[in-house]
């Protein structure tokens, strides 16, 4: 089916024609909203809000706006002016932006919601999965948006201090998603000498499976770009150690095939274990929720055990006029995602606001995201 690339051609279509114009709403309700982040959640909120006639501010604590999209994905993925024509149109809107300030820290969350009728959570889920194992303080190993967020900085000419570069070394990947993905094309792009991708379960068939037909969702490994650039992927591999050199950088992995145990749980086989030279290491093993640190010690939000901020499924929080939307509440998932949570959650804002709405509400958080009654 080629509905993905129908979708894709008819929207770069409608841009380059200028059939995407700025939707300036008709009336002021004469309510604010706070929007925190300006990732793909952050940025639908912020629209349909704006559009509702709300003034809705945008803040951001990097020095642009875009959060993930503009960080976290590389170009080769996703090209920046996307991401710059979105925010020139919603500015247009009367959408305001301001970069550079950290919620938490420049504002306290007390004060911002002492400030708006209406605050929303959008920060993401950033905190990443650590692998603590022997070796892990070596130098050379790092998480892997660390290096993505310093490469797209780099591909704008930003001053970047002790970039993490991949030129001419042995780079070692763990963990086999997106993020991953995207580390391997961007260590292609900086001369690497070597790239594997270590995975600790199964190989994934390449097609789909007979016992999961259409319309169900598959298990299978997702060919991307990058990997098609290059670089090997070894399978049922879990790390052991970190070794290091007399510098006390990372000069290899131990690794041992993955056994999967009676009892359900997986771990290292004995009597298998191997080294893999690595100069660079990434982990890109997910991430465990939001940050919860100044949401918890300011105005006292919950969260889940999964480390996401909890809320019901009208996206409200346990604080009255707090709401969140996005990875920040659904725990790390798709852009696609983040964008139809951000539409839906500004339905319920503007109803919280004005009693009714007419925006569209176009899905509901899922069950493992809710906490709250």
């Amino acid at each position: 089916m080629t509905i993905k690339q129908s979708e894709v051609e008819i929207a770069d279509t409608a841009l380059e024609r200028g059939y995407v114009e700025p939707v300036v709403p008709s009336r002021l309700t004469g309510k604010t909203v706070a929007v925190v982040g300006s990732g793909p959640a952050g940025l639908a909120a912020a629209q349909q809000l704006t559009r509702a006639g709300h003034t809705v501010a945008v803040y951001e604590r990097d020095d642009r706006v875009g959060g993930l999209l503009r960080y976290g994905i590389p170009d080769f993925k996703m090209e920046k002016h996307l991401v710059d024509f979105r925010i020139e149109q919603m500015e247009a809107e009367g959408t305001r932006f301001y970069p550079s300030t950290e919620i938490g820290a420049d504002i306290t969350w007390a004060a911002l919601r002492e400030s708006y009728d209406a605050v929303v959570v959008a920060t993401g889920a950033m905190v990443p999965r650590d692998l603590p194992v022997p070796g892990r303080s070596l130098g050379g190993i790092h998480f892997a948006m660390d290096y993505l967020v310093q490469s797209n900085k780099a591909v704008v000419s930003d001053e970047v201090p002790d970039q993490i570069r991949a030129d001419g070394k042995h780079v070692v990947i763990l963990g086999g998603g997106d993020t991953g993905a995207d580390c391997i094309g961007t260590a292609h792009r900086h001369g690497a000498k070597s790239v594997t991708t270590l995975a600790i379960g199964k190989e994934l068939p390449r097609e789909r499976p007979g016992h999961e037909p259409w319309p169900m969702d598959p298990r299978i490994f997702e060919m991307s770009s990058a990997h098609e650039e290059g670089g090997e992927v070894q399978w049922l591999a879990s790390t052991v150690e970190f070794s290091g050199d007399e510098n006390g950088n990372v000069r290899a992995l131990k690794v041992a095939e993955t056994e999967y145990r009676e009892d359900g749980s997986r771990g290292p086989k004995p009597g298998t274990e191997r080294e893999i030279p690595a100069d660079l290491v990434f982990l890109a093993l997910g991430f465990t929720g939001a940050e919860q640190e100044t949401l918890d010690s300011q105005v006292g939000m919950e969260f889940t055990s999964r480390g996401a901020v909890g809320r019901t499924e009208d996206y409200q929080t346990n604080v009255e006029g707090i709401f969140t939307v996005g990875d920040a509440g659904r725990g790390a998932s798709l852009v696609v995602w983040a964008i139809a949570e951000g539409r839906a959650a500004a339905s319920k804002v503007d109803e919280y606001l004005e009693g009714s709405t007419r925006l569209p509400y176009p899905v509901k958080p899922s069950d493992r995201a809710i906490s709250l009654t």
